[in-house]
C-alpha cells in the first residue's frame, strides 16, 4: 500500500476514497489502524461521520461529505459516510419513502460524479455478529484500554440489528455501483 500510494501521489491524476461501513464495534477503528498504517500522512485522510451538527443539517446531506472528497494524489478514508444520511433514518422511520428513494437517487449520483472525476470508490460493509457486537460493546464498559469507545448509545442501536441488516441489503442492492465488498468481521485476523 505504502508504494503504490507514492505512485498515486506523484502521478496525480486519481484519488482514492475508502468507505468503511458497519455496526458499532465492527472493528471499523482497528481496520483503519491495523491495515493503513504504512501511509504517509501528507497524502492521507481519515473522516469519520457522526450524526450530523446544527449546522450541517442546514444544507443537504451530502454537503458534509463531499467537502470532504479527496482531491487527485490522495487518498481519503470514510469511517462511516454519507450511508449513515440514509441508513438511520431508514432505521427510525424519519424518511418517508420519496425522502428514500430521493436519497438513494442523490447517493448513486454522487459517487458516479467522483468516479467520473478520476476518484476510485471503494466501498467496505464489515459485518459483525450479534453475539460478537454484545461481547465487544460488553468489553469497551469493563477493559480499561477500551473504555474511550464506550457510548451507552451504542447499546440501544444493537437491539435493533435485525432492522439495521434490513436497511443495509436494500442500500448493496440500490447503491451497488461501485459493488460493496462485504468482510466478515468476526474474527479480527480474518478482517
Amino acid at each position: 500500500i505504502t508504494e503504490l500510494q507514492k505512485i498515486l501521489y506523484a502521478q496525480g491524476k486519481h484519488s482514492l476514497l475508502i468507505i468503511l461501513q458497519g455496526l458499532d464495534a465492527s472493528g471499523k477503528d482497528g481496520l483503519i489502524a491495523n491495515v493503513f498504517t504504512g501511509l504517509n500522512p501528507l497524502g492521507c485522510s481519515v473522516y469519520a461521520y457522526k450524526a450530523p451538527t446544527s449546522d450541517e443539517l442546514e444544507h443537504d446531506f451530502l454537503w458534509r461529505i463531499h467537502k470532504n472528497t479527496p482531491g487527485r494524489g490522495m487518498i481519503h478514508i470514510y469511517n462511516r459516510s454519507h450511508y449513515e444520511d440514509l441508513l438511520s433514518p431508514v432505521v427510525h422511520g424519519v424518511l418517508d419513502q420519496g425522502e428514500i428513494k430521493r436519497r438513494i437517487k442523490d447517493i448513486n449520483n454522487f459517487e458516479l460524479l467522483l468516479k467520473n472525476h478520476n476518484t476510485h470508490v471503494i466501498k467496505f460493509y464489515l459485518h459483525i455478529s450479534p453475539e460478537e457486537q454484545k461481547e465487544r460493546l460488553t468489553e469497551r464498559k469493563t477493559n480499561p484500554t477500551k473504555f474511550w469507545k464506550h457510548n451507552d448509545g451504542d447499546w440501544a442501536t444493537s437491539k435493533k440489528w435485525k432492522e439495521y441488516m434490513k436497511a443495509y441489503g436494500e442500500i448493496f442492492k440500490q447503491c451497488n455501483s461501485p459493488e460493496w465488498n462485504i468482510i466478515p468481521a468476526d474474527q479480527n485476523w480474518y478482517k
